[in-house]
């Protein structure tokens, strides 16, 4: 948390109730996700972040992954991809100019909101219990997700 800069997210408008394009001060967004989340749930935060995540899918349930992406691109979470997808199991890459100064940084990764939320989601989709595990990549400045289900593991 360095510098005060702004980062434009734009968000495609073509779209229907879509927020308009928008710019976000880097230096907010760490405050509240680097500073204050974790000063405020503690040694947990982690564990917490993960299951308030769910919370906010259990809020917000999406019919497909690409309401996924949009909601991502709506909370200013950034920009997902599936990368690799099979039969109980998906890579999920995750990028934004927001994680770059996160990923980097030498304190704990926090994408555990992200993870909760998107575990949740598949979870809500596919009717299995899922679960997801944050992967930062600092040389890319990415985070992947891996999001695992068992097909024999259905939500009941």
């Amino acid at each position: 948390m360095k510098e005060s800069t702004v980062v434009d997210v734009s968000i495609n408008t073509a779209e229907p109730n879509t927020p308009e394009p928008r710019t976000i001060s880097i230096f907010g967004y760490e405050l509240i996700r680097e500073i204050l989340l974790p000063e405020i749930l503690g040694k947990d935060a982690p564990e917490i972040l993960y299951w308030a995540g769910k919370r906010l899918a259990r809020t917000y349930p999406l019919t497909n992954f690409d309401e996924v992406i949009t909601f991502f691109n709506n909370a200013s979470w950034g920009q997902l991809e599936i990368k690799k997808e099979t039969k109980n199991e998906m890579e999920i890459e995750l990028l934004s100019p927001l994680l770059v100064s996160r990923v980097k940084s030498k304190a704990e990764h926090f994408f555990q909101l992200e993870a909760g939320f998107l575990a949740q989601q598949m979870e809500l989709q596919q009717g299995v219990i899922a679960e997801a595990f944050e992967h930062p990549v600092k040389k890319s400045n990415k985070v992947l997700f891996t999001v695992k289900w068992d097909i024999k593991d259905s939500v009941k």
